[in-house]
């Protein structure tokens, strides 16, 4: 039996398989006709298992799963003993028996590590404080939807050095770009992924820089992305909650920041947006915003990584034929 593959982070991809993956959702998407005979996960069912609330992960799951033949089984927070009256290990080696894979957004990290860990099926973590692999393969899909040169492009951030920012870095490092990143002092991105981030780019002749200055970052940017500065599940009082958006008073993408950028730039958020904080609505409602096929895409995107981890000669073989 082959030894099975989880992905935690988008870095647990080589930069190839990255690239093939985007090339396949991006394919699969195209393909009209392919989901009536095409159904590698015929038979089986894909455990999700939410321990926060969901628009997007959720819905795009199940949809994508059923696109692709196998049956969806969404497990909320209160519905099994996960971490409670039994450990997250054994819950994992439970679970094994009954699903084909597992996907999992939770709160820390160390969860979906301990998940994959206790688990004989692939686990895909769909969310986690630490990493966000799934957004950031529907970001990269978008980004080469949009550009054919995508070696050649700017990515800027503007905002919190957060876990969407985490894994679109070490994504944009893998395939080559330019990552440009402002983020209030004190909100710094984790450290140890930014070095893991700095070696994938020296590899692939990327470039990773780090600045305070949001128009520093966004100047003749390709692409500007932002994410709410307020991430759900943050524990703080009322008064470091103010003190948190008062580091933010000048991040804000508006449109003298985004006058800054490349004049065909995208515009790209994770969503949902809270609109008049991070992002106006003269920014995210314009022609150059892309949010909405981001959203779609993070189905495509999960799609070609849930064939390429559980079948992956139906990937493979589909991967031929486009």
């Amino acid at each position: 039996m082959d030894t099975k593959r989880d992905i935690l982070a988008i870095d647990d991809l080589s930069p190839d398989e990255l690239r093939d993956i985007i090339k396949w959702a991006i394919s699969a998407k195209q393909d009209e006709g392919l989901f009536e005979e095409f159904m590698p996960l015929q038979g089986m069912t894909i455990g999700s298992i939410y321990e926060k609330p969901s628009t997007r992960t959720r819905v795009s799951f199940e949809v994508g799963i059923d696109k692709l033949g196998g049956n969806p089984l969404t497990l909320l927070k209160g519905d099994i003993q996960l971490g409670k009256s039994e450990s997250i290990e054994d819950t994992a080696a439970v679970l094994s028996r009954y699903l084909g894979a597992i996907t999992y957004r939770c709160f820390g990290h160390a969860d979906v590590e301990s998940l994959a860990n206790g688990a004989t099926v692939p686990v895909i973590n769909a969310l986690s404080d630490l990493h966000h692999p799934c957004q950031a393969a529907a970001d990269m899909m978008t980004i080469l939807e949009n550009y054919e040169h995508y070696s050649e492009l700017k990515v800027a951030w503007v905002g919190d050095g957060n876990n969407v920012l985490h894994d679109l870095m070490l994504a944009t490092a893998a395939l080559g770009m330019k990552m440009h990143y402002a983020v209030p002092k004190g909100f710094e991105p984790n450290e140890e992924v930014v070095k893991r981030a700095t070696i994938l780019a020296k590899n692939s002749g990327g470039e990773i820089k780090s600045t305070h200055d949001p128009i520093e970052a966004v100047k003749d940017a390709n692409v500007i992305y932002t994410d709410v500065f307020i991430s759900m599940g943050e524990e703080h009082t009322s008064g470091e909650l103010i003190n948190k958006m008062s580091a933010f008073d000048y991040f804000q993408v508006n449109e003298e920041l985004v006058s800054h950028a490349d004049d065909d730039y995208i515009f790209m958020h994770c969503l949902p947006a809270h609109r008049g904080e991070e992002v106006t609505d003269g920014v995210i409602d314009s022609s150059n915003s892309v949010v909405f096929d981001q959203a779609e895409n993070r189905m495509w995107a999960q799609m070609s990584l849930m064939t390429f981890l559980i079948h992956p000669a139906a990937w493979e073989a589909f991967a031929d034929l486009h």
